[in-house]
């Protein structure tokens, strides 16, 4: 069974997230609703990768060998200025998409071995995963013209 393998992939995601989101928040710092939202939504992260973690645990002694390159990085860092904001939340919302669309992955999963603790943790941090991305869209709409088209 792969499942605990994409646990521990969805465990890092949620964790890298919170890192990128944190990094993002302090790197421009000068925009209240940035600092603010993207620690809450750093907060969730962790206590996303906080109730998964026990599931990890339980699947992983049948995982057995995680395959080669099964997490990749996507965000670098944060950058400076009007574009850089812009480029930092499109890194977060790739990394957004994907915890969302293993959250789906797992609860299919989770269906499938009638596991109904996880899939109750799937159900509960999914959507406030789906929030987070349409927060970060909304947050990217908003900073495109004054990015794209003022120098």
């Amino acid at each position: 069974m792969h499942l605990g393998h994409y646990l521990r992939l969805l465990h890092t995601a949620q964790c890298d997230l919170a890192g990128g989101l944190r990094a993002v928040a302090d790197g421009h710092a000068d925009d209240a609703d940035i600092l603010h939202l993207c620690h809450k939504l750093a907060g969730q992260c962790d206590a996303h990768a906080e109730q998964l973690a026990p599931h990890a645990d339980r699947y992983a002694e049948e995982a057995g060998d995680a395959p080669d390159a099964l997490h990749s990085d996507i965000f670098g860092g944060p950058r400076s200025g009007g574009l850089g904001l812009l480029r930092d939340l499109q890194d977060l919302y790739v990394m957004a998409a994907e915890v969302d669309i293993v959250w789906t992955l797992v609860g299919q999963a989770a269906q499938g071995v009638r596991d109904e603790e996880l899939f109750s943790v799937v159900t509960a941090c999914e959507g406030e995963t789906a929030m987070q991305m349409k927060w970060l869209r909304t947050r990217l709409k908003q900073a495109a013209p004054q990015a794209l088209i003022v120098a």
